[in-house]
């Protein structure tokens, strides 16, 4: 990068755009606040401004919630995302100039301090029946409760990731998708699903539209190969004891049974026999 492209990426930087605040709060207010604010400026820094502008209860707590398209999408903003990022990705019309019946617009709304949102409008939440969607939106806080995708955690650390996984295994749900990766932890015992009655469940299936299981995976393997001619490779790892082998086990038993559609076979047995010997240690 030249010095010229340098001096002007550190222009854009500090270009300054308004942002149009309606604060949505239980006390009277004004209609709206207006914000200037760069892309380094968080929404912790918009709030604080807001505050000062509006003389607002400094002991509450507010968050800034980006609404696009009134009756769409509302979003919760975390304390360092950069709202005028957020505006830059509305549409061109709604970029400079932002008024609410444009439907693309900020909100200030008081937290409860349990974490969930205090409206002062409650026909906001009676057009959402989905209680995970308003978790995932932000609008209510995080319990603990099984995702069947680590993807979907909110508020996804290390600690909500190992919380989710120990969650799901009490529950004997030993199995979870991080995207299209299946993480299974060893139960070190016997659990009744895998009959041919799962493998018919999950065949032609996609996946995520059921829950998570190793035969979802050999299923999606088989029928991309047959659908695409092209050769599939299913990747098992994990550490020495997590159960490698009975879940290429597990799999060859589902592949075997959908190649030969529930004919008894000796291919699966002779698969499974070679496969001490292919092991690698």
């Amino acid at each position: 990068m030249s010095l010229k492209d340098a001096d002007s990426a550190v222009c854009q930087t500090k270009v300054a755009y308004n942002l149009h605040v309606y604060p949505q709060l239980s006390t009277e207010s004004a209609p709206y606040c207006k914000v200037t604010a760069t892309k380094d400026t968080t929404s912790s820094d918009v709030i604080k401004d807001v505050i000062n502008i509006l003389n607002l209860d400094v002991s509450k707590s507010y968050v800034l919630v980006e609404v696009k398209e009134t009756g769409g999408e509302e979003w919760v903003l975390d304390t360092n995302d950069s709202p005028v990022h957020r505006v830059l990705l509305w549409p061109r019309r709604a970029q400079d100039e932002h008024p609410q019946k444009d439907g693309y617009y900020f909100l200030l709304q008081e937290r409860n301090t349990d974490g969930t949102i205090k409206y002062a409008q409650m026909q906001l939440l009676s057009k959402e029946t989905d209680s995970r969607r308003l978790v995932e939106r932000g609008f209510l806080p995080w319990q603990q409760e099984d995702f069947d995708d680590l993807c979907n955690i909110p508020n996804l650390t290390e600690k909500t990731l190992l919380e989710n996984l120990k969650c799901r295994f009490l529950k004997h749900k030993i199995y979870t998708y991080a995207g299209s990766i299946l993480i299974a932890i060893n139960p070190f015992k016997f659990l009744p699903i895998y009959n041919p009655k799962y493998v018919k469940l999950y065949e032609n299936h996609q996946l995520g539209k059921l829950e998570p299981h190793i035969f979802a995976i050999a299923d999606v393997a088989y029928h991309t190969m047959l659908k695409k001619h092209v050769n599939q490779c299913i990747v098992i790892s994990g550490e020495s004891g997590s159960g490698k082998t009975q879940s290429t086990n597990f799999l060859i038993h589902c592949l075997t049974a959908l190649s030969q559609k529930g004919y008894a076979s000796g291919v699966e047995r002779t698969i499974l026999g070679a496969g001490p010997v292919l092991e690698v240690k």
